[in-house]
């Protein structure tokens, strides 16, 4: 395994675990810049980081990679514990404005956050510097159809948010909900930032790393494997979110867990497109593939988180 080259003393990572999404926060004198916030059940414990990082520096502004509750959801408390500003990509900020939980996919995959104001947007190509540097927007979409990654040419540092992982990408929501080309989106994605020189991939979810081309590799395999596949790519979604649902409440008693896949709209959507599985059936799958994974085990008549 490569190790990432040492990032800019201007330039701090806090890795965390789901539910929040990694938080980079960039110095420039005395003032800094957060990129994206962590999920809304963490805002106090990100809140408190920040604070602690900060060390009487002033937090200017708050950056959003997109606009996913796990990335968004600290927002509003980051801003009433800083006094920042909040920039978003530009194709969310209309669902900011007006607080559209389906967009926001909250409502569709019962998820929480808390309403913020938004006080400027990103387009793609344009360039801003934080921690010293100057950043370019670069258009991320297929996780979010309206993501953005932060590009730095000088140090060849690529902060991705969901766009690219170390194993992958964040779920393709627009595909398995049926509202749009996901798919398609990801893999020209890939193309674009893989025509960018990286030495150093900040990602949203785990450790930086200097691993590009094998990261790149890796991504554009599952792509192929969920073209070829589609309940593949819905089985991976419905894990994945309800792990996500079940690291947030610890604990779901299995008779309201068929209830919960029924009454969500992105389970039931999943279902219907490519699973075809009645309500038991898919919370049975569901709860053997949690046990294998070793995320979750039954007691008590309950599925709890491990």
């Amino acid at each position: 395994m490569s190790v990432p080259a040492p990032l800019p003393a201007t330039l701090q990572v806090f890795e965390r675990g789901w539910l929040s999404a990694n938080n980079v926060l960039l110095f420039d004198g005395g003032a800094a810049t957060l990129v994206d916030s962590g999920y809304v059940t963490h805002a106090a414990q990100t809140v408190e980081m920040v604070r602690g990082a900060l060390a009487g520096r002033v937090l200017a502004r708050l950056v959003n990679t997109h606009s996913h509750s796990d990335h968004i959801g600290g927002n509003a408390a980051v801003q009433r514990a800083f006094g920042c500003t909040i920039a978003v990509p530009e194709g969310m900020a209309n669902a900011v404005a007006h607080w559209d939980e389906d967009a926001l996919l909250l409502r569709l995959a019962d998820q929480a956050g808390e309403r913020f104001t938004h006080d400027a947007t990103l387009a793609p190509g344009e360039r801003f510097v934080a921690g010293e540097l100057e950043w370019q927007a670069v258009a991320a979409p297929g996780h979010d159809m309206d993501a953005l990654a932060y590009y730095n040419a000088e140090r060849r540092i690529l902060i991705s948010g969901d766009a690219l992982w170390r194993d992958g990408f964040g779920i393709l929501f627009a595909e398995v909900l049926g509202s749009g080309d996901a798919l398609g989106e990801a893999r020209r994605t890939l193309e674009a930032i893989g025509r960018l020189a990286v030495d150093t991939v900040i990602p949203g979810h785990g450790a930086a790393f200097a691993e590009f081309d094998d990261a790149l590799e890796r991504a554009f395999a599952r792509i192929l494997a969920f073209e070829a596949d589609g309940a593949r790519m819905a089985r991976n979604a419905i894990r994945a979110c309800l792990t996500f649902k079940l690291l947030e409440v610890r604990s779901m008693a299995l008779d309201d867990l068929v209830r919960h896949l029924d009454e969500t709209p992105l389970y039931r959507t999943a279902n219907a497109r490519f699973l075809g599985l009645d309500a038991d059936a898919l919370a049975g799958w569901l709860v053997q593939e949690l046990e294998r994974a070793g995320v979750a085990r039954r007691e008590h008549g309950a599925l709890v988180a491990n």
